[in-house]
């Protein structure tokens, strides 16, 4: 019975992959520039707000617009300056995007979808 108990225990900590390890990913996504692993935590609906663009869009588009973003503004480095939960159960991110002479705030608001947590809304502006 409690070997039992133990293999459910550890379903569970499979099933739900920990924050840590979602936040990370996502800013070694941005970190890099890649746009496609950026996607895989966006949400089916995502609010995108860059100096250039601003709105709401699918998750396709936003990987698009994100690509756009990232080849114009091509990442020197991205640093994590904050991080925390908000009730409700969503997650967000604050840190400093930089490429070239230009720093980005950025805001990443994960909300849970579902038992897994995606990308709501993405905000880069400049400080």
């Amino acid at each position: 019975m409690a070997g039992m108990l133990f293999s459910l225990s550890a379903l569970q900590v499979q099933a739900e992959p920990p924050l840590a390890g979602i936040l990370e990913n996502v800013a070694a996504a941005i970190r890099s520039g890649n746009s496609r692993e950026l996607a895989k935590y966006f949400s089916s609906s995502v609010e995108v707000s860059l100096p250039e663009k601003d709105g709401s869009f699918s998750k396709a588009q936003a990987e698009m617009v994100m690509k756009d973003f990232f080849a114009k503004n091509p990442p020197v480095s991205f640093t994590v300056n904050q991080q925390g939960a908000s009730s409700g159960g969503s997650q967000f991110m604050i840190g400093s995007y930089k490429c070239g002479s230009k720093v980005f705030r950025t805001y990443v608001l994960f909300k849970p979808v579902n038992g897994q947590l995606f990308i709501q809304q993405i905000e880069f502006e400049t400080d």
